[in-house]
């Protein structure tokens, strides 16, 4: 099993979630988080909103995904989330490790 982290922008957020619809996922979680990356010289344009801080807003996708589909859904997130622009955001997959319920539940 691995786990997928997609940063993406967050008007594109329902575009890869439509994409995602029918992929062989085993869980999935959306955040809004906010983040600097290489775009952060391009900060000037939100001077005047909450994000004046120095960060722009994102929405992380966290896939849990079996082994062998996994270039399958990281392939339909790129094709989706993929603008070419500066800022589109980080595709990272990790490896992941199921814990049994029992183990993790309080008796």
């Amino acid at each position: 099993m691995k786990q997928i982290v997609a940063v993406v922008k967050p008007f594109l957020v329902e575009r890869v979630l439509e994409a995602l619809r029918r992929a062989p996922l085993e869980a999935m979680w959306v955040t809004e988080v906010k983040g600097v990356g290489k775009q952060k010289s391009y900060l000037d344009q939100y001077t005047d909103s909450e994000y004046s801080e120095g960060f722009l807003p994102k929405v992380e996708l966290n896939l849990m995904v079996d082994d062998p589909r996994v270039d399958e859904v990281v392939e339909r997130i790129i094709e989706v989330a993929r603008t070419g622009r500066m800022g589109d955001g980080k595709i990272l997959v990790l490896p992941a490790t199921a814990v049994d319920a029992a183990l993790a539940s309080e008796d």
